[in-house]
């Protein structure tokens, strides 16, 4: 056995995870928004113990499920062969200390593999894979500890002149107050309502950012960023800075004045922002899994990708059933919400098309 003691501890404990979705901050968060967080000390052989946060929320019908956000974190050195091993026996460990009414537990492991449209990671039995990703497996790292000019070189030619002419056409590339969220909230909506895409309530975003300040526990800060031009709202972003990590968390984008390129000056500010605050990696936080033409969200794997970094493919979002049949039943019905959202930003892509590099 790897997995030699698992112990319920204080959700602060896992503010020394690494990932922010394993943080006591992030369960705290989410626990205002009808999840139920719990914390854990899981101690994995000889290794000292990692914090483990494990949230759940009702399905419906008496059930419930169980989801461990890109959970759990391995010790360093843990061997790469056993990890699926180890995800089994703490599946069965946390049964008996989590409520009877669980139907399954969701895990997102946090390993990946690396490279231009690389496969991910397997997981396999006893596992299934679940109908649709709670967080998006695939995505970009752009490395902050080379100077800034190195990493601008690190990018294509087109997105280093893509910034500097946001900067020679004038557009203002600033941080937002937290009393313009409403700002941000609108250009959001409008992006959802072009692409297609799923957002949060208004109170969402602003409990984010309420949160960051209200948390006994200081290390993270919630940002936002607004590019304009002569008074017109270009693109909006919100990053999360934690310790040695920002993630570009969302972004929005108008269809106003799209050749000033405001996109990329605004990313390359959160990236500069990140740099000064002691960060070593800027997450852009989701991309399609591979370059496709025909993916629904195809601009913004170029749009991403082009900033340099390492493009990584996690496993996913992967299942461990108590009870088969009400897992099966929910994971079916995700599946077919998820094809028809994918419908969706087909049809909005094809009614609205544009050049992919200008996504964001």
């Amino acid at each position: 056995m790897y997995l030699t003691d698992i112990v319920p501890a204080e959700l602060s404990v896992c503010n020394q995870a690494e990932s922010f979705l394993q943080s006591g901050f992030w369960g705290s968060f989410k626990a205002r928004f009808g999840w139920n967080a719990r914390s854990f000390l899981v101690h994995w052989g000889n290794w000292d113990p990692k914090p483990l946060l494990v949230i759940r929320r009702p399905l419906g019908l008496g059930v419930s499920f169980a989801y461990l956000p890109w959970g759990p974190e391995f010790p360093q050195a843990f061997p790469e062969e056993a990890r699926k091993t180890a995800l089994e026996e703490l599946a069965l460990a946390l049964r008996p200390l989590l409520p009877k009414n669980i139907a399954f537990i969701r895990f997102d492991p946090p390993w990946y593999t690396e490279g231009h449209n690389v496969p991910p990671p397997v997981v396999g039995k006893p596992f299934t894979q679940s109908g649709a990703d709670v967080q998006p497996p695939d995505t970009v790292l752009l490395d902050l500890t080379p100077s800034e000019d190195a990493i601008l070189q690190g990018m294509k030619s087109k997105w280093r002149y893509n910034i500097g002419l946001a900067q020679k056409k004038g557009v203002i590339v600033r941080p937002g107050q937290e009393t313009e969220l409403n700002r941000f909230y609108t250009l959001l909506q409008e992006t959802a309502l072009r692409d297609g895409i799923s957002i949060h309530s208004f109170e969402y975003y602003q409990t984010l950012f309420s949160h960051t300040r209200e948390y006994p526990h200081p290390g993270q800060e919630a940002a936002l960023y607004f590019a304009e031009h002569e008074g017109d709202l270009l693109a909006g972003i919100i990053t999360l800075f934690r310790g040695k990590e920002a993630v570009y968390l969302y972004g929005a984008s108008s269809d106003v004045k799209r050749n000033l390129m405001g996109p990329y000056a605004l990313q390359w500010l959160a990236m500069r922002d990140a740099k000064a605050k002691g960060c070593e990696v800027y997450d852009l936080f989701g991309i399609p899994p591979k370059d496709d033409p025909d993916h629904p969200m195809a601009g913004l794997y170029r749009f991403k990708t082009g900033f340099g970094g390492r493009i990584i493919h996690r496993p996913g979002s992967w299942d461990y059933a108590y009870r088969p049949l009400s897992k099966g039943i929910f994971v079916a019905a995700e599946y077919v919400r998820k094809e028809l959202r994918n419908l969706k930003k087909r049809k909005k892509r094809s009614k609205n098309p544009r050049p992919a590099a200008q996504e964001g």
